[in-house]
C-alpha cells in the first residue's frame, strides 16, 4: 500500500514538472514584442482611393516563425483589384520568418462606400509561432476611416400638400459628382401605408426599388411615381426613400432623403378631356380639343379665379393654337383664362361645375424621341393639375415601282401589250419615328393578272415574305421595329419582281400592277394599333423615270 502511494507522488511530481515547464516556455515569450499596425486616412469621401499600410516589426530576440498575414477591407468597399475582402498573404508571401529587429509594410489599396458620416473599420491579424515554442500567437489591430463626404444628390420632389384620393405624380431626382464611377446603383423608397402605387416611369423591380446600374460624374436621372394618398384630411404622410450600391448581395446605403405631405381638403376638382376622352392617345398629325373642367368641392363660392393652362411638347404646333375665351402667351406655352371673359371664373358656388376649351393641332413629324409625350399643367386658385397624353409612334411605307433597275433586270414590252408580259420590280421601305413597335406587317394585293416570279431580294427577307393565291394578298412580316428605324438608322426594305400580262379589255388604260401597301403593327408605348398606307403603282411607273408611256398598247 506504501508503495503505491510512493509511485503516485512521483508520477504527480513529473506531471507538475511538465505543466510548470510548458507555461514555464509559454511565459517566456511576450506577444507585445510584436508591434502590428494600420496606416490610413482617419477621413475621405466616397470611393476615394484609400491605401491602407500594414506594418510589423519584431521588437523582440526570438525569431517568429511561419507567419501569416490577414487582411480584411472594410464590409463596404472595393478593393482595388476586385477580389474578396479578405487577403491572406501566407509565409511564402512574406518572406518567411521574422527576425528580430525585422520591419516590413505592405499595401492594400481600396475605395469606400457609406454614406456621410459613417465609420468603416479595416481589420489585420498576425499569426506566428515563436523559435522554439509550439504555442501559436495571434496579434491583431484594427483602423477606422469615416466618410467625410458623399457628392451625390438625391432628392424627393414632392408637393407639400395633397388632396385625399386625388391622383399627382412625384419624381426621386439622383446626380453624381463623384469622381469615380459608381456601379450597381439601386434606389428604393419606403411608402406611406395610405400610399396607393399606380406606376412608375421607368418601370421598376419592384413597386418600391429601381435599378439605375452604372452613374458617371456627371451623370443623373429621374424616377417618377404616379399614386394617390387616401389617408384622413389634416394627416402627415412620411416618405423614405434610399440611395445605394449593391454589392455582394447586400445594400450598401449612400443617400437617404425623407419628406412629409400633408393631406389636405379638396377645394377645386379639375379633370381634363381631349377629343371628348379623358384618356386619349395621341397621333402626330391630330387636332386636339382640350376640355378643362373645373368643379368647385368646398363649402363656400370661389370668385374672381384665373385658369392657366401650360402646354409642353415638342409635337405641338403652336402656331395653330385657337381659343375663345383665353389668351395665348407664346413665351412660356401658356393660355390665360381670365374670370373677366368666363362666366364661371367670376363666381363659382359651391359644387358647381365650369369649362374652358381651346383647340392645337400636332405637327405631322417632329424630331425622334423614345416615348413622347404631352403636358398640360392647370393652376387654377391654389391648386395646381397635371395632365399627361401619350403620343403613337408614326409607321410609314413607301411603295414604288420600276422596269430599269440594277436588282432583277427586267424584260418585256415598254409601254406593256396585250397579251405580252412585262416584268416590274416592287420595293417597299418602312420606317418608324417615335415608340418601339412591335408585330410589323406589310400588306397588298396583286390583280389577277399579275403574277410573283419568285425573286426577292435581299434573300435574307424571302423567309418574311408570303402569298396567299386565293386573297392575292401579299404579306412582309417585319416583326419588331425601333425607335427612329428608318429615320436615324438603315430602313428595312424588300424587293420582289412581278409579271403583268395585260388582257384585250385593258388595252389603252393603265392598269394598276399591285394595290395600295398598308402597313401595320402594334406601339409597344401606348397599347394601340398603328397603320398607314402607300398608294397602288399602275403601268405609268412613276417613280421610274425612264419610262415615259404606261398606256397598254
Amino acid at each position: 500500500m506504501r508503495g503505491k502511494l510512493v509511485l503516485s507522488l512521483i508520477v504527480l511530481t513529473i506531471l507538475a514538472g511538465f505543466i510548470g515547464f510548458y507555461y514555464f516556455q509559454k511565459g517566456s515569450f511576450s506577444k507585445d514584442v510584436l508591434k502590428l499596425e494600420i496606416l490610413g486616412p482617419e477621413k475621405a469621401d466616397l470611393l476615394e482611393e484609400v491605401d491602407y499600410i500594414v506594418r510589423y516589426k519584431n521588437n523582440g530576440n526570438v525569431k517568429l516563425e511561419n507567419p501569416e498575414l490577414i487582411f480584411e477591407f472594410p464590409s463596404h468597399s472595393l478593393p482595388e483589384d476586385g477580389s474578396s475582402l479578405r487577403r491572406i498573404l501566407t509565409s511564402d508571401k512574406l518572406g518567411g520568418a521574422i527576425y528580430p529587429g525585422q520591419e516590413k509594410v505592405f499595401h492594400f489599396k481600396a475605395r469606400l462606400l457609406g454614406k456621410e458620416g459613417e465609420t468603416v473599420q479595416a481589420r489585420a491579424i498576425l499569426t506566428y509561432k515563436p523559435k522554439n515554442l509550439k504555442a501559436l500567437y495571434r496579434s491583431e489591430t484594427t483602423f477606422a476611416t469615416q466618410i467625410k463626404k458623399v457628392p451625390l444628390t438625391f432628392e424627393i420632389d414632392l408637393p407639400s400638400k395633397i388632396e385625399s384620393g386625388k391622383e399627382f405624380r412625384f419624381n426621386l431626382n439622383y446626380f453624381s459628382n463623384v469622381d469615380y464611377p459608381l456601379s450597381n446603383l439601386r434606389c428604393q423608397i419606403d411608402y406611406p401605408s395610405d400610399f396607393k402605387f399606380l406606376e412608375s416611369e421607368p418601370k421598376g423591380l419592384t413597386n418600391n426599388e429601381w435599378q439605375i446600374g452604372l452613374l458617371n460624374k456627371a451623370e443623373g436621372g429621374r424616377i417618377q411615381i404616379r399614386g394617390k394618398v387616401l389617408g384622413e384630411v389634416g394627416r402627415e404622410e412620411i416618405f423614405q426613400a434610399r440611395l445605394g450600391s449593391f454589392q455582394r448581395g447586400e445594400f450598401i446605403l449612400l443617400k437617404e432623403i425623407t419628406r412629409g405631405i400633408a393631406i389636405i381638403k379638396p377645394s377645386i376638382y379639375i379633370t381634363q378631356q381631349i377629343n371628348g376622352n379623358p384618356q386619349y392617345i395621341a397621333s402626330p398629325g391630330d387636332w386636339l380639343h382640350y376640355e378643362i373642367f373645373f368643379r368647385n368641392v368646398g363649402e363656400e363660392g370661389l370668385s374672381n379665379l384665373v385658369l392657366v393652362s401650360k402646354l409642353k411638347g415638342q409635337a405641338f404646333d403652336f402656331q395653330t393654337l385657337k381659343s375663345d375665351q383665353g389668351n395665348y402667351e407664346p413665351g412660356d406655352n401658356s393660355i390665360i383664362f381670365d374670370w373677366r371673359r368666363v362666366l364661371k371664373l367670376q363666381y363659382l358656388p359651391p359644387m358647381e361645375e365650369g369649362k374652358v376649351d381651346f383647340w392645337i393641332k400636332l405637327k405631322d413629324e417632329f424630331p425622334v424621341s423614345k416615348n413622347p409625350l404631352l403636358e398640360n399643367k392647370v393652376f387654377l386658385s391654389q391648386v395646381k393639375e397635371s395632365f399627361t397624353t401619350k403620343i403613337n409612334s408614326k409607321l410609314v411605307v413607301i411603295q414604288k415601282g420600276y422596269f430599269e433597275d440594277e436588282i432583277f433586270g427586267n424584260s418585256g414590252p415598254i409601254p406593256p401589250e396585250v397579251n405580252q408580259p412585262t416584268t416590274y420590280t416592287i420595293t417597299w421601305q418602312v420606317k418608324n419615328y417615335y415608340n418601339k413597335v412591335k408585330d410589323v406587317k406589310v400588306r397588298a394585293t396583286l390583280p389577277q393578272n399579275v403574277k410573283l416570279t419568285g425573286k426577292i431580294f435581299p434573300e435574307e427577307e424571302a423567309k418574311k415574305f408570303s402569298f396567299d393565291s386565293k386573297s392575292r394578298e401579299i404579306v412582309w412580316s417585319v416583326g419588331e421595329m425601333e425607335v427612329g428605324q428608318g429615320i436615324i438608322n438603315p430602313a428595312p426594305n424588300i424587293s420582289f419582281q412581278v409579271v403583268l400580262t395585260p388582257t384585250p379589255s385593258q388595252k389603252g388604260q393603265t392598269p394598276e400592277i399591285i394595290s395600295s401597301a398598308k402597313i401595320t403593327g402594334e406601339d409597344e408605348w401606348t397599347k394601340q394599333m398603328l397603320e398607314a398606307e402607300a398608294e397602288p403603282i399602275d403601268t405609268t411607273l412613276p417613280d421610274d423615270e425612264t419610262v415615259k408611256d404606261g398606256i397598254v398598247q
